[in-house]
């Protein structure tokens, strides 16, 4: 995990630092010479995004990988069945946890049998945290959905110059996440949704208003919408779905380009389609991101 995220900042430097650990780092993660350094330094743990792992798993044979205890991983969205890979073809045990940069990284952390068998869990809180779940303001009983909030020492005081957001965000201590999960008898958490416009390829964030606003200054463009389609390795990729104004032809490679001349290359559609019909959207005026999944054949 890079250092500039909380993941490789909170969950692994400092932590790995202040037990006095020894970390074995690469400039840019490449799944051969990752495999090479593990078996040559005896590393026991790694990990990163759900990507590395997957990457990892694909080019493990023949090595010995007998120094790894635990393999774990977060920031996007995980295969289910990746636990078990983990387990089964390297011989570790799995790891991961759900948190948020309010949350100073992680908030619950999930690990060996426990994770084998809940593999769709991200787990319970941290000791020193608590979740509930919200709807309408009450708090649910387990299994039943609704909105997380979280708390903590590990939960931020709020956002620097930001009263509003601030005041919106935080109660008495508690975070609302804005992520809709499920807890249950024990305490496990499972994320259901996200709350936000938001998806995650590889760890990184991409807010689908802003790729939205890109591609819409285009001269050609009179509408878009951004949505996440699933991805084996990444969890997900960006896909567009554009409308242009009516006789003004444009190429799904011109906009691509436009998009990569004013945005950062992961937040980039790897997927777009160009349509003359109005985009689906409810009587809020929000687009319907699950008709535009069926678009695109997810």
């Amino acid at each position: 995990m890079p250092f500039f995220h909380v993941i490789g900042s909170l969950s692994v430097l400092l932590p790995n630092m202040a037990a006095g650990g020894k970390l074995v780092l690469m400039r840019k993660f490449q799944a051969y010479e990752a495999l090479e350094l593990i078996e040559r330094e005896g590393v026991t743990v790694t990990g990163g995004v759900p990507a590395v792992p997957l990457a990892l798993l694909e080019q493990a044979r023949g090595r010995n990988l007998s120094s790894l205890q635990l393999v774990t991983f977060g920031g996007a969205p995980s295969p289910p069945g990746l636990a078990g890979r983990i387990r089964e073809n390297l011989g570790a045990m799995p790891g991961q946890g759900w948190g948020m940069t309010e949350t100073s990284a992680t908030c619950t952390t999930h690990s060996a049998e426990d994770y084998l068998h809940r593999p769709g869990s991200c787990g319970p809180a941290l000791p020193v945290s608590g979740l509930k779940i919200l709807k309408d303001g009450v708090e649910q009983p387990p299994g039943t959905a609704g909105e997380l909030w979280a708390f903590g020492p590990n939960i931020v005081k709020g956002y620097w110059n930001r009263p509003d957001a601030t005041a919106a965000a935080f109660r008495d201590g508690w975070l609302k996440t804005g992520d809709l999960a499920m807890l249950d008898g024990e305490g496990f958490c499972t994320i259901l949704d996200r709350g936000e416009d938001m998806l995650i390829r590889g760890g990184e964030n991409i807010y689908c208003i802003e790729v939205e606003n890109v591609l819409v200054q285009h001269p050609a463009v009179a509408d878009a919408a951004l949505i996440g389609l699933p991805h084996p390795i990444l969890g997900e990729v960006p896909a567009a779905l554009v409308q242009t104004h009516p006789g003004i032809d444009v190429s799904e490679g011109e906009l691509r380009e436009f998009a990569a001349a004013r945005l950062a290359a992961f937040k980039v559609p790897q997927q777009l389609r160009i349509s003359l019909d109005v985009l689906p959207r409810n009587e809020g005026g929000k687009l319907v991101k699950s008709a535009l999944r069926r678009l695109f054949g997810a």
